[in-house]
């Protein structure tokens, strides 16, 4: 997986969306590990995609992962999760949002 990351940024991707399957839908966290490693081999923004179910989450993902941005469904669906919140907290601890 990380060579072809290598490669299509080769091609010319712009960014690339990394959505975890193992962790899609378990409202248990993005696969930081894997995205930081991805984060490193590449020049281009990482998109964290798969698992996110709290605010803590998001923020470990910009840390521990190195995403440059992250997304989620069901959490803001639900209400599970503000916008407005997330921003708030994520801004508290020096991640830069879009306002």
């Amino acid at each position: 997986m990380f060579e072809w990351a290598k490669e299509v940024e080769e091609r010319g991707a712009g960014e690339l969306l990394f959505t975890s399957m193992n962790h899609d839908g378990t409202k248990g966290g993005f696969a930081n590990k894997a995205l930081a490693k991805l984060s490193t081999l590449v020049n281009i923004p990482v998109i964290a995609s798969g698992g996110a179910g709290s605010i803590s989450h998001f923020t470990d993902t910009f840390t521990d992962g190195k995403a440059d941005a992250a997304l989620a469904a069901s959490i803001f669906h639900f209400k599970e999760i503000e916008i407005k919140d997330l921003k708030q907290q994520l801004q508290k601890e020096g991640i830069p949002v879009r306002l």
